[in-house]
């Protein structure tokens, strides 16, 4: 088992990641001394396959759960779920003791996290991610929170999970697409903080892909500790934890105008990584090889390159850019990067380079 830690004084945790996790869920749990009473949040495809382990587990380890399921898809993370949510904790006579697993991808992770902590001003919660994405990126590092129509994580908390356990085995069950969308934030890494890892992704992508446990454990474990890092060193997003949104701000948009159905999160921050490549070689001085580079290892990863936009869609995209968590004084500010492994944030662009990229890199 390899172990991450994420120091953050008293509200510091670990990350475990090996397979056969999901069984040993109660003992876990039970290490950390939380209440008997719990909730496991979880959606309607991830809980088919993994609710009953993780509630049997639960059961042997001395719990008293309950199993609370909201659609799958981006459009369940809403304040319209988070009040399901509440109503089926009261129900359930859920107190301050007890506590949540959010058992599933991204949007559980970020739904259930969000509803631990609002419900009853704050309450514990375990993350137990079983998607690449969740599993490298947002079940660690305490953002949680819900979409609006207008945007994207418009509404959400700083709020730490008490333990996040990454089960390789759940990675069998992902379909091929959403394997693939995982992989963008994988390779966002190595272009945010370490060229090495970015390097080691070039060679030994055919194995990621071919999902091998010993190459997929070590690669998660690498990204974890980079998030871990970054986390410990910016906790509320104040400096260089603003790195982690590369490619982000282009990505949230095209979510938001495609009303979170076209793509996936992995896919639209792809297409956003790509166009914030290019855009750092007229701002930021990103070698031209480089770009290159970035360019291929995304499309050798499966993953969309670019988008499809008419004028309307791009005016649009605009728009939802500018309703970005990352505007300030009403400017777009992005992420860039200099080199692989290196990037610099807050950087103010024009509009005119903003509109060039767009009508470069995204449409047709």
């Amino acid at each position: 088992m390899r172990i991450v830690n994420v120091p953050l004084g008293k509200r510091s945790y670990g990350i475990k990641i090996s397979g056969e996790l999901l069984c040993r869920l109660g003992a876990e749990c039970a290490r950390l001394k939380l209440g008997r009473r719990c909730a496991i949040i979880t959606d309607t495809n991830v809980g088919r396959r993994f609710a009953k382990p993780a509630y049997n587990s639960l059961v042997r380890a001395g719990f008293d759960p309950s199993l609370v399921i909201v659609p799958a898809g981006e459009t369940a993370k809403s304040l319209k779920s988070v009040h399901t949510c509440y109503d089926r904790l009261a129900l359930h006579r859920i107190e301050r003791k007890s506590f949540i697993v959010a058992l599933g991808g991204g949007v559980v992770g970020d739904l259930a996290g969000f509803v631990a902590a609002s419900y009853l001003r704050g309450i514990p919660f375990v993350q137990v991610p079983t998607t690449l994405l969740a599993q490298v990126d947002s079940s660690v590092g305490g953002k949680v929170g819900v979409n609006l129509k207008a945007g994207k994580n418009l509404v959400g908390a700083f709020y730490q999970p008490r333990l996040v356990l990454c089960d390789l085995d759940t990675l069998r069950a992902l379909p091929e697409r959403e394997f693939r969308a995982g992989l963008a934030e994988v390779i966002k890494y190595g272009i945010i903080h370490d060229a090495p890892l970015f390097a080691r992704l070039e060679r030994d992508l055919p194995k990621l892909l071919r999902r091998d446990l010993k190459t997929l454990a070590a690669v998660i474990a690498r990204c974890c500790e980079i998030k871990a890092d970054v986390v410990s060193r910016d906790e509320t997003e104040n400096g260089v934890r603003a790195s982690l949104n590369f490619g982000h701000t282009i990505g949230h948009a095209l979510e938001a105008i495609s009303s979170y159905d076209r793509f996936l999160h992995g896919e639209a921050i792809s297409i956003g990584q790509v166009a914030a490549a290019k855009l750092s070689a007229k701002v930021s001085g990103l070698p031209a090889r480089d770009v290159a580079r970035i360019t291929e290892l995304f499309k050798r990863a499966g993953l969309p390159t670019c988008a499809k936009l008419n004028v309307r869609q791009r005016v649009k995209l605009f728009s939802a850019m500018k309703l970005d968590k990352k505007v300030s004084g009403g400017e777009i500010r992005f992420v860039l990067a200099k080199r692989i492994g290196k990037v610099v944030w807050g950087q103010r662009v024009t509009p005119a380079l903003i509109a060039l990229s767009l009508d470069a890199h995204i449409s047709d």
